[in-house]
């Protein structure tokens, strides 16, 4: 049976890299979606296909219009979403994406440090799981698509 993962959230790490890896490794039947990785084309996509704007506003409005096509396509396609929750920025998008995830009904994996457990609660009693690193995801996954 294969599986598709929506690797939403953070940007910053490499998590989705050792996560990827981490399937090929095991030869597992899972396909990966992923969000626009790159700040600047996720960021201008309105602007540089429909045309500049005076306000940040307007810019940002477009792109994530724009963006929310390939993000909620992707998590509609998925089985399992996994939303990483980094240290270096807070991940606003990231929360969304988990909200429309629960909100489907599809599967959901939360990843985030201990630390963060107190002010993510609300998303983590979405969560089927809540993974605290990457590797543990891996066996999640493992498990999951795999007949035992």
């Amino acid at each position: 049976m294969k599986f598709t993962v929506y690797l939403s959230g953070e940007v910053h790490t490499d998590w989705r890299e050792e996560i990827v890896q981490g399937i090929e490794k095991e030869n597992l039947p899972i396909e990966f979606l992923k969000p626009v990785m790159t700040h600047s084309a996720s960021d201008n996509v309105g602007v540089d296909v429909l045309g500049s704007e005076d306000k940040s506003f307007w810019k940002d409005h477009k792109a994530a219009k724009i963006n929310s096509m390939r993000i909620k396509t992707a998590i509609d396609r998925a089985d399992v979403v996994v939303v990483k929750f980094g240290e270096q920025y807070r991940q606003w998008n990231a929360a969304f994406e988990a909200g429309y995830a629960a909100g489907k009904g599809k599967s959901l994996i939360v990843l985030h440090p201990e630390e963060f457990t107190h002010a993510l609660k609300e998303v983590d009693a979405s969560a089927q799981a809540v993974a605290q690193t990457p590797d543990q995801v891996v066996e999640l996954l493992k498990y999951i698509s795999t007949q035992k």
